[in-house]
Order: structure tokens, then C-alpha cells, then sequence
């Protein structure tokens, strides 16, 4: 399969130097690396002149251009007819060596796959459950794997908000478990939804559809989006043994007021989007565990050192929940 690699970036320099130095000792190296960045300096074109990745290509957006969704769109644009595969990733992520190979081996392996996503590997402590441990208030446990639940679990549990489908499965009433709730197992898993910063996809499923434009910006849940409307064309996977890391970087991120507000504005977006007819029950629970979550994101304003981003992100996410009822997104189908 041709492999093409694309990297949207804006300003971060370091991390994407940091990143092409792990992708450079890939086993399976990218035949096409494209480099999509909106940065209004020239910093990363200058940082890139340190790279001998003879793949690489580098295009320079304009300012109207900008964005995650608008620069992932002209990188498809950019891809060479040849083609198979296109894969996204991050600019502050590092991968391990064998990334690629065992991220197009899942192609091969389930034919039907149209999407497959990697796996971040260092924001959660997991450890193997050898029989003695079952999944309670104090751990969540999966295939032979547990981690410690967190607090908003364990709150929402006891409230009869816990998640009811797999992790990567959006339940009914949204808010469900994530793609870090799948153990390193290094198998390979069905899903609806991954990270598009780790994410890849047949060249062909962009004759179909687009990224959307709607998520501007940072583009939150920017990946889902994409994944639900997907989902009517083949089935999506995570293969756990294409290992990364995510370094997160600060930079290029809204303020934690804007933030919020995109949590549940875009939450509710997707959310709609997978589930268009939820039910009463459902819109319910929604609403529940939004304004749960806004409550506990405050609480943060007592229980942590960063108090003025807990209590800015929490009135976001309050603010975008009133507005919610007097004027809803549009849904792009």
C-alpha cells in the first residue's frame, strides 16, 4: 500500500521536528510526507531545513486556510494519485518504530477496514488482571486488563450515568468512554469513533466525504464527526499494537472560556449527528451529565492549583448549555 502521511501544524516547531525524527526510524517509512502548516511565521519552514526525509513536502496555507479540518482537507488535496492509504497524526506526538507497519498490517488483516486508528500509549496507567480483580467503583477492567477509574466515573456510576456501550461506542446519550478506556493489549478492536490525531484512512473515502468545516479552529471532536459519518460506508478499527505517545503541547489551543464552551456545543453536535432520534430517556441523561460534568469541572476551582482555568472552562461549558436552548447547530450530514 502507498502511504501518505500528513501533518497539520501551527507553530510548534520542536514538537514536529521531534515527531519526524520518530517517523524517520520507522520500519515502514511513509512514501509521501506532507507538512500543512498555517503558522503565521516562518519558524517551522526554517525548522524543517534540519530534516533529511527525502519524502517530505511542505505547503504554506494562507491566513483564510487555517484551521485543523481546512488544513487536513488541502493536504487530501495535495496526495499523490498513487495513493492508498492517508494517515494523520499530530504534530506532538512520537511514534514507536513500528507504527506504520503494524498500522497498515490491520488493512490486510480485515479487509472491510476503510479507517484504523493508532494508539496513544502514555497517558494511562494500565496493568494486566490476572483473575484477581473484577471491574468495580475502584477500576475499570477490559479484556484481561484494568486501570484506576476516575472520580467523574465513579460519580456518574452511582447517578446511573455510566457509560453502556464499549469503549470507541457513543451511547445514546453521548458521553461515553474514550479510546484511552482500550487496553495495550496490542489487538486490534472494532470501533465507531478515534483520535483523528492518530488516525489513518483509505484514500478512496475522500471521494465520499470531507472533514468539516463546521469545527473550526482546533476543531473539537473534529474526529468524530468524521468517523460518525463514516460509519455508512465500513467498519472502523483501533489496532493497540501501533503505539505512540502524545506530548502535549500548549500552544495553539483556545482559551479554557472558549474551550468549554466547544465541550458542549460540539459534544452536543456529535452527539446529534450518531444518534439523530435519541429519545426522551436519552436527551434526559444528556443534559444530566453535561451539567454534571460543568459542576465537577468547578469543583476543579478547589481542588487543583489551576483554579482560574477550572472556573473559566466551567462557566464555558454552563454558558454554551443555556445557549444551547435558544439556538442549536445545524447538522451536516
Amino acid at each position: 500500500m502507498h502511504l501518505t502521511l500528513i501533518v497539520c501544524t501551527y507553530k510548534r516547531p520542536e514538537s514536529l521536528l521531534r515527531l519526524l525524527d520518530s517517523v524517520e526510524q520507522q520500519s515502514h517509512l511513509p512514501d509521501d510526507i506532507l507538512i500543512i502548516d498555517g503558522s503565521p511565521d516562518e519558524e517551522t519552514a526554517f525548522a524543517l531545513k534540519k530534516t533529511d526525509l527525502a519524502q517530505l513536502r511542505y505547503h504554506k496555507v494562507n491566513p483564510e486556510q487555517r484551521g485543523l479540518t481546512k488544513q487536513r482537507n488541502i493536504g487530501i488535496e495535495l496526495c499523490n494519485s498513487t495513493t492508498d492509504v492517508v494517515a494523520f497524526l499530530d504534530d506532538d506526538i512520537v511514534l514507536e518504530k513500528e507504527y506504520f507497519k503494524n498500522l497498515l498490517s490491520t488493512y490486510f488483516e480485515y479487509p472491510e477496514a476503510i479507517a484504523v486508528g493508532g494508539y496513544i500509549i502514555n497517558d494511562i496507567q494500565w496493568k494486566e488482571n490476572e483473575g484477581n480483580e473484577k471491574q468495580n467503583q475502584h477500576s475499570f477492567c477490559f479484556d484481561g486488563y484494568c486501570r484506576a477509574e476516575s472520580s467523574r466515573f465513579k460519580i456518574r456510576a452511582n447517578l446511573g450515568l455510566a457509560p453502556n456501550r464499549p469503549p470507541g461506542h457513543l451511547p445514546k446519550f453521548s458521553h461515553g468512554r474514550s479510546i484511552g478506556f482500550l487496553p495495550p493489549s496490542g489487538k486490534t478492536y472494532p470501533v465507531e469513533q478515534f483520535m483523528g490525531g492518530v488516525s489513518s484512512y483509505k484514500k478512496e473515502v475522500f471521494n465520499k466525504i470531507r472533514f468539516s468545516t463546521y469545527f473550526e479552529g482546533y476543531g473539537l471532536y473534529e474526529d468524530a464527526d468524521f468517523c460518525f459519518r463514516l460509519l455508512k460506508y465500513g467498519q472502523l478499527y483501533v489496532n493497540t499494537a501501533a503505539r505512540c505517545e502524545h506530548h502535549h503541547h500548549p500552544s495553539g489551543r483556545p482559551n479554557q472560556f472558549t474551550y468549554g464552551q466547544m465541550v458542549v456545543r460540539n459534544g452536543w453536535y456529535v452527539w446529534r449527528l450518531r444518534w439523530p432520534e435519541p429519545g426522551l430517556k436519552n436527551v434526559f441523561k444528556w443534559h444530566c451529565t453535561t451539567l454534571l460534568l460543568a459542576f465537577l469541572r468547578f469543583l476543579n476551582t478547589f481542588t487543583t492549583s489551576q483554579k482560574q482555568q477550572a472556573l473559566t472552562e466551567s462557566l464555558g461549558r454552563l454558558w454554551a448549555w443555556i445557549k444551547l436552548w435558544f439556538a442549536k447547530p445545524k447538522i451536516k450530514r
